[in-house]
């Protein structure tokens, strides 16, 4: 009988191990996952919202680790050399958005491309960068962009054409 339990613990530490290799090797930082949005598993989570700043989004991981959440963005390219901006800051806003539903601001998040991950710290300075990027949004969607370009078929095929005062025919 004591054979049998001492095979059982070693089954169950030898899978203990190999589980979290496999999480290593998935970019995901070692932590329970508490948020996965990917098809792949089945029905997707419903998105995080973030009231005060109108923000919807669904990281593809979150994290709990012990010392806090992480939020995990997978994508599916070879990194480049540094994360682009356009990344860093959709990072940024799942991390908004895990502190707006989870009560919890993280303090990091990462960046998992198919060859390399990047841990990208949430500072005040990204936070701040984040909130002009949303405000800069904001203000676009209350106006008609100007015309940046002179083709016809162009303006013909345009959504604004009704309301454009720029149109070219």
């Amino acid at each position: 009988m004591i054979y049998l339990i001492s095979l059982l613990l070693v089954i169950g530490l030898v899978l203990l191990w190999l589980g979290g290799r496999r999480q290593l090797a998935s970019g995901l930082p070692l932590g329970r996952v508490v948020y996965i949005d990917t098809e792949r598993l089945g029905r997707l989570k419903q998105p995080l919202y973030d009231p005060v700043h109108d923000l919807a989004g669904q990281p593809d991981y979150i994290v709990e680790k012990p010392d806090g959440l992480v939020p995990v963005e997978v994508k599916s390219g070879r990194a480049p050399l540094s994360p682009y901006r356009s990344h860093v800051l959709q990072l940024a806003a799942y991390c908004m958005l895990v502190h707006a539903s989870y009560g919890e601001r993280p303090t990091y998040g990462i960046l998992k491309y198919a060859d390399r991950a990047f841990a990208m710290d949430y500072s005040s300075s990204l936070e701040n960068e984040l909130l002009d990027l949303l405000a800069e949004i904001r203000r676009a969607e209350r106006r008609t962009p100007d015309r940046s370009h002179h083709s016809a078929n162009r303006c013909r095929a345009c959504g604004y054409l009704q309301v454009c005062d720029q149109a070219l025919d």
